[in-house]
């Protein structure tokens, strides 16, 4: 970093990136620069290759971009700040005051409206570990009226002008990320959500790149917001070419105002760039998301849940023999589904009371819980703790600790609405009864579901609330972490609508899909993992015929299919035969053997034919690998395409295995690194819904 005079020049570099920013007090703060290193560059150097002429047509001046491109600097960019103060002092144009230097990757820049007298206090960094950038954006109302905050993205985010491509994450209940490519249009691509939760069809992430670019090479980029809530993403390509990111969270009508003394907090935007394809972007992702989670657990236990083997239809000696069991299979944690607690026989009633049934469970749960420690499985539970059904005993007793907007018809979805964490009866309320049962039934894992939309935030001061909540139910998942540090906790939501790195810097796990369809799995799996790392993402074995899509799938597929990931199981296993639980049981003891490497290593996706999905991890020092191609159709050739190894050290000989499944498993001998990348391997000739696992180890 250097400074010049009153000339803040700030050069932050991290893992073969940089990030450049221009900030002379009492000017406009710039980032000139954030992408793949450029060595031996600062900021003179760039300032004086984007020196632009006057443009026939338009200001005298040309007018550089600034952090958030604010209504008075008139910037053609949309704003990434919109406020007033009682419809004054819009035109905002803040400048900077000073810049604080935390360290060489990180800094803080100051800067102030003095009409508005609103203070920004921009957070930038990179990590230091994957490179990937931060930025965060603190309003503070330094002023003696109340300001309205309409609109306030973390940064625009200036991005290379060359990125044409754009991978959007979209989908539905039990089809979550699913893809959609298409080419950048002059003008803007809004991505928007407004579900409450991160939601099932707008995740708020993009992928960037040319129309070359491939998983291995080419320039890339991605963008992420890290909240759990509504959220806006956009991207505006501008007249002359430039390409502008923002995001942040999305206020609803007069959700966000200041009053003086007040702050606001953008969530963490994350952007990640490299000039070595899509593939990289992902490492990096990954590495960013591993370095934050709450690290709980060295190793991630192969789990065993009830749903889909019991539903609603609790017994105590079924579930005592299911457990036995999973343990024989290779569980190693035993996770009791939704059913347990007051009146829940259904979807319709009981969610708040969190008692356990003593119809049900007449000794209660300790019984059950012991049975499991007892079989060496850790004991888990699920909550819904967000939700209230209307025919429960905590709504009858407290119909006023609902969010609701008043003149606004209720809108029903699963027999249940929202509680507002607001209120601190309600959550006061919430973790009395979590932290009593965990206690008393030595609980090592929360399964923390939230089943439904919130369409009408509004809490009891009548004003929105979705920001409020998301703030709430972060500090009461904060809360449970402080009273019980090595307690597991998974985020599902209906499966996937709640994934983000907002929720993943709480929650040790995300609950990918409800749907266990093995096929469906992988398209499923290959779109998180964009963002996710497979160590965070739940991949079970379901039952033989799948409940959401009605198709069937044979042992060897299923098991295989949930190797990648983590693993764990969803079945009614006592109507599983005899042979297809020894499978099972051995997908399980392969899993175990290269858990560390699946969790741990670098994920690399494989460029197939659309009928096959091919994926890899690979070890940070190259001396092993696991691959998994799975067939998903029938070949469109007489015979298959050869499969292309990455990753891999193409000056090293390996030694390669298939390992999976068990009838087709061999040893295929010794094999230049080079040959297994470039020139591949001949596929066999399987039917569709194989999945083949591949182990790959360095010779010494």
């Amino acid at each position: 970093m250097t400074s010049q005079s009153a000339r803040h020049d700030v050069v932050l570099r991290a893992a073969g990136n940089l990030m450049v920013l221009s900030a002379p007090t009492g000017e406009r703060a710039r980032l000139l620069y954030c992408g793949p290193d450029l060595l031996d560059c600062n900021a003179e150097q760039l300032l004086a290759l984007a020196a632009r002429d006057h443009a026939p047509g338009g200001p005298e001046q040309p007018i550089a971009a600034s952090l958030l491109n604010a209504t008075g600097t008139g910037h053609p960019c949309p704003p990434g700040i919109l406020a007033h103060v009682n419809s004054q002092h819009w035109a905002l144009d803040p400048r900077v005051v000073s810049v604080e230097h935390s360290d060489e990757s990180s800094c803080v820049i100051v800067c102030r409206d003095d009409a508005a007298k609103l203070e920004f206090r921009h957070r930038v960094f990179l990590d230091s570990r994957s490179g990937v950038a931060g930025f965060k954006t603190t309003v503070t109302n330094t002023g003696e009226v109340t300001a309205a905050l309409e609109w306030c993205a973390a940064l625009c985010l200036p991005l290379d002008e060359r990125l044409t491509e754009i991978t959007s994450f979209t989908g539905k209940w039990a089809g979550e990320f699913q893809t959609e490519q298409l080419s950048l249009p002059r003008g803007s691509f809004v991505c928007e959500n407004r579900a409450g939760r991160t939601s099932h069809d707008s995740y708020p992430g993009f992928y960037l790149g040319e129309r070359t670019t491939s998983e291995t090479h080419g320039i890339a980029a991605a963008i992420h917001l890290a909240w759990s809530g509504n959220h806006r993403l956009r991207l505006d390509r501008l007249s002359d070419g430039s390409l502008v990111a923002q995001a942040g969270e999305l206020p609803l009508s007069g959700e966000t105002t200041l009053a003086p003394g007040e702050r606001y907090t953008t969530p963490l935007f994350a952007a990640c760039w490299s000039n070595e394809g899509y593939g990289d972007v992902t490492r990096r992702l990954h590495r960013f998301v591993q370095a934050r989670l709450p690290r709980t657990e060295n190793a991630r236990p192969v789990h065993y849940n009830t749903w889909e083997a019991v539903y609603f239809d609790h017994a105590p000696d079924k579930l005592m023999a299911l457990a036995e069991q999973a343990a024989e299979a290779g569980a190693e944690r035993f996770v009791l589904d939704d059913g347990w607690f007051g009146a829940r026989r259904s979807d319709r009633a009981g969610l708040g009371d969190w008692v356990v049934s003593g119809e049900v469970y007449p000794d209660g749960l300790k019984p059950l819980a012991d049975h499991v420690r007892a079989l060496r499985m850790k004991f888990g539970l699920w909550f819904e703790p967000e939700m209230v059904n209307p025919d429960s005993d905590l709504y009858r007793a407290h119909p006023d600790w609902i969010l609701k907007a008043e003149g606004a018809i209720t809108i029903a979805s699963r027999h249940q609405l929202p509680l507002d964490l607001t209120r601190a009866e309600v959550s006061d309320y919430l973790f009395e009864r979590i932290d009593t049962l965990v206690a008393e039934l030595g609980i090592a894992y929360i399964k923390w579901d939230m089943n439904r939309d919130i369409q009408h935030p509004g809490g009891a001061d009548g004003r929105p609330a979705a920001h409020r909540q998301v703030k709430a139910l972060y500090a009461l998942i904060d809360r449970l972490r402080a009273a019980y540090p090595n307690l597991v906790i998974e985020s599902c939501s209906s499966g996937g609508a709640r994934a983000d790195y907002g929720i993943l810097q709480r929650t040790d796990r995300v609950w990918t899909s409800d749907n266990n369809d093995a096929r469906a799995r992988h398209a499923i799996m290959r779109g998180a993992a964009h963002f996710l790392p497979l160590a965070v993402l739940g991949n079970h074995v379901g039952p033989k015929r799948c409940h959401i899509t009605g198709r069937r799938f044979d042992m060897h597929f299923r098991a295989g299919t949930a190797v990648f990931g983590h693993m764990g199981m969803e079945l009614d296993l006592s109507r599983e035969s005899e042979a297809d639980r020894a499978i099972l049981a051995n997908a399980i003891t392969l899993h175990k053997q290269h858990r560390n490497l699946i969790h741990g290593g670098g994920y690399h996706r494989l460029e197939t034919a659309p009928h096959l999905n091919g994926i890899g991890v690979v070890a940070q020092s190259k001396d092993e690998a696991l691959f998994q191609l799975a067939v998903l159709d029938q070949h469109p050739t007489p015979h298959p395409p050869r499969l292309h190894f990455a990753g891999l050290d193409p000056a090293r000989r390996y030694s390669l295995s298939c390992i999976w499944p068990q009838p087709l498993a061999k040893s295929h001998g010794s094999f230049a690194g080079s040959a297994l990348i470039d020139y591949g391997l001949q596929l066999p000739q399987t039917y569709p819904d194989t999945c083949l696992i591949y182990h790959v180890k360095a010779e010494i």
